[in-house]
């Protein structure tokens, strides 16, 4: 029995790897072709193929899902095409066996996930998009819209980009009166922390006053802040690049200055939840070969895969915003498309017995 069940595990193994570098290997050339289009005199074809590169681990997690469940289709549409799972059922092997079988690469996919998700995407996709910013020059103007703001103190702060090791790109700080007129503007293209506190390096500071507006420059200034550069790794990347303890961490400390936490907590429940994900799509996988597409062709189990992946994501992607937009709880925008794959799997696995 154990070679059977390795026998199975092998097979599903091979075409999940296999889509997944076939759906990875076509976002990349499309993510590179795009990149393309962004060229300028600092960011070349080098610097587009750097970015492209340290964006491969994000893109391979992203696609962990979809992959699973179009592998299961053909690892097990393959054996049922050939009639050895007929002859597997025929000799009293139960269902529940083979999907255990099915299930065991799928649980170290779920771990590889883990992994990407909590120790290797945050760095990777920070990169890449801090250096594409750099690359650009989107650090003042025209960058405002790319970066993350926070409030700390009087002052509303802009990041552009905060490199691993606790450097700053493009740092904008407003400061407002009592009565909430524009007093100051500062711009610094770059802060280091340096064991006495934040260094700023050419800074330009426009002051509005009553009769006249006055400006400064200055190449060295110091920066007095509270936050530490372990914050700013939290603060500049989208929330879908935070790893989930530090998207626990970010969240909590929003919710503690009473400000908006629920695109952290939608982002943290996904990271969360899904090798409940991947689980619930292997499982409609399993029960569509044993049901409804036991005796048709590969082109179609692939087809209807894309169709149910679709549909999986159309409806996590609509409920995540209205989440946001109605306030009901993340975790639920989440968890509902679970259960209902994990209900239809269900339902057309006692269907097939």
């Amino acid at each position: 029995m154990r070679k059977l069940d390795a026998y199975i595990a092998r097979t599903v193994a091979v075409a999940i790897a296999g889509v997944l570098l076939v759906i990875v290997g076509l976002d990349l050339t499309f993510a590179f072709l795009d990149e393309l289009d962004d060229r300028k005199l600092d960011y070349q074809l080098g610097e587009v193929l750097q970015y492209v590169v340290w964006s491969i681990p994000g893109r391979v997690y992203e696609q962990l899902g979809f992959s699973a469940l179009v592998g299961c289709l053909i690892g097990l549409g393959t054996l049922a095409g050939t009639s050895e799972l007929t002859v597997m059922r025929a000799a009293g092997v139960s269902i529940g066996r083979i999907a255990w079988a099915v299930m065991k690469p799928v649980v170290v996919l779920i771990a590889c996930g883990l992994l990407l998700a909590e120790l290797v995407v945050p760095i990777t996709s920070q990169t890449a998009e801090n250096r594409k910013a750099v690359a650009l020059g989107n650090l003042e103007g025209g960058g405002l819209e790319q970066g993350l703001w926070m409030r700390d103190g009087g002052e509303f702060v802009h990041f552009n980009a905060a490199m691993p090791d606790g450097e700053l790109f493009g740092i904008t700080r407003y400061r407002f009166g009592d009565k909430r007129e524009l007093e100051r503007v500062t711009f610094s293209e770059k802060a280091r922390f340096l064991d006495e506190g934040w260094q700023l390096d050419n800074s330009r500071t426009t002051v509005f006053g009553e009769e006249a507006v006055r400006s400064e420059s200055r190449a060295k200034s110091d920066w007095q802040t509270s936050v530490a550069p372990s914050l700013f790794s939290l603060i500049v990347p989208l929330p879908s690049d935070l790893s989930p303890r530090n998207l626990w961490s970010y969240a909590n400390f929003l919710d503690r200055k009473a400000e908006d936490s629920s695109r952290y907590w939608l982002e943290f429940w996904k990271k969360i939840l899904q090798p409940l994900t991947i689980a619930s799509l292997v499982m409609v996988a399993i029960s569509f070969i044993f049901g409804p597409l036991r005796e048709v062709t590969t082109g179609l189990r692939v087809f209807s895969g894309v169709i149910v992946g679709i549909v999986f994501k159309t409806v996590q992607d609509m409920l995540g915003p209205s989440s946001l937009v109605y306030g009901f709880p993340p975790f639920i925008a989440v968890a509902v498309p679970i259960l209902l794959c994990f209900a239809l799997g269900w339902y057309l696995l006692r269907r097939a017995r």
